[in-house]
C-alpha cells in the first residue's frame, strides 16, 4: 500500500477521466488533493465530494482555464493561502481533436499548445518553489503514445505531447535533486475525450490492435502515476513510463 499521509497534491484536468482517477488514488493513500477544473464544475465537486479524508489538511478546488497565466497565478496562491506547501504536481490537463494538416487553422494549432505545453510550463515555474522544499518533490507530466509514434490527422496533438517528454527529459535533470520529474504516457483510456473515437465498432478494432486486448481504465493509469510521486519511486527520475498494454513498444 503507497502511503501519502500529509502529502498536498495538484491534479490539473482533475474533474474527469485519469485526473479525477488521480484524484480519488491520491487521496485513498493519504494526501490531501487540489482538484483543478476548466468549466465542469458538477464534475469536480462529484469528484471532490467522492475524495477519502486527507490526513492533516483539506482538500480543495480550483476552477479555472490554464491558457491563461493569470488563472494559474491565482491557483498557485490558493496553495500557498491554504496548504502553504505542495509535494507533487500533476500536469494532467489537455485537450485533444481532430486536426487533419490540410483543414488545420492557426487558432486550432495555438489553442492546443497552449493548454498541453504552455500551461505546463507555467504550472511547473509556478511550482517549482513548493516543490524544493518538499521533503520528496515531484513533477509527474502526462504525455502519450501520440508523442513517440505520431497521430495522423491529430499532429497538434501528437507534437504538444512530444514537447512534455522533452520537458520532462530536461527538466528532470535540471531540477535534480531537489524535484523529481517523470511521465505516463497512455494509449487508448477509456474516457471522455477519446468516446467519438470508440463509436460503433470503433472500441472493438482499437482493442483488438493492443497485444492485452482491452482499452485502459482511467484507473489503469492513475496507479502508475501515483506510484511515481510515492517514495516507492525515489530512485526514478526522466523516465516515461508507458501505460498502453504494450501497443506502442518504446520504454
Amino acid at each position: 500500500m503507497i502511503e501519502l499521509g500529509g502529502r498536498k497534491v495538484l491534479v490539473t484536468g482533475g474533474s474527469r477521466g485519469i485526473g479525477a482517477a488521480c484524484c480519488r488514488l491520491f487521496a485513498a493513500a493519504g494526501a490531501s488533493v487540489l482538484v483543478h477544473y476548466r468549466s465542469a464544475k458538477s464534475d469536480a465537486e462529484r469528484v471532490l465530494s467522492s475524495l477519502a479524508a486527507p490526513v492533516g489538511s483539506a482538500h480543495l478546488a480550483f476552477r479555472g482555464d490554464l491558457a491563461d497565466s493569470t488563472a494559474i497565478e491565482e491557483m498557485f496562491d490558493l496553495i500557498q493561502s491554504r496548504w502553504g506547501s505542495l509535494d507533487c504536481l500533476v500536469n494532467n490537463a489537455g485537450i485533444w481533436g481532430p486536426n487533419p494538416l490540410r483543414e488545420l487553422d492557426e487558432e486550432a494549432l495555438a489553442e492546443t499548445l497552449a493548454v498541453n505545453v504552455r500551461a505546463l510550463f507555467l504550472c511547473g515555474r509556478a511550482a517549482l518553489p513548493l516543490l524544493e522544499e518538499s521533503a520528496d518533490g515531484s513533477i509527474v507530466n502526462v504525455s502519450s503514445t501520440a508523442a513517440q509514434r505520431g497521430e495522423a490527422f491529430h499532429s497538434p496533438y501528437a507534437a504538444s505531447k512530444g514537447a512534455v517528454i522533452a520537458m520532462t527529459k530536461s527538466w528532470s535533470s535540471e531540477l535534480a535533486p531537489r524535484v523529481r520529474v517523470n511521465s505516463v504516457a497512455p494509449g487508448w483510456v477509456d474516457t471522455d475525450m477519446s468516446a467519438s473515437a470508440y463509436a460503433g465498432d470503433g472500441r472493438e478494432r482499437i482493442a483488438s490492435e493492443i497485444p492485452l486486448r482491452r482499452i485502459a481504465t482511467a484507473e489503469d493509469v492513475a496507479g502508475p502515476i501515483v506510484f511515481l510521486a510515492s517514495p516507492l519511486a525515489r530512485h526514478i527520475t526522466g523516465e516515461v513510463l508507458n501505460v498502453n498494454g504494450g501497443s506502442v513498444l518504446a520504454g
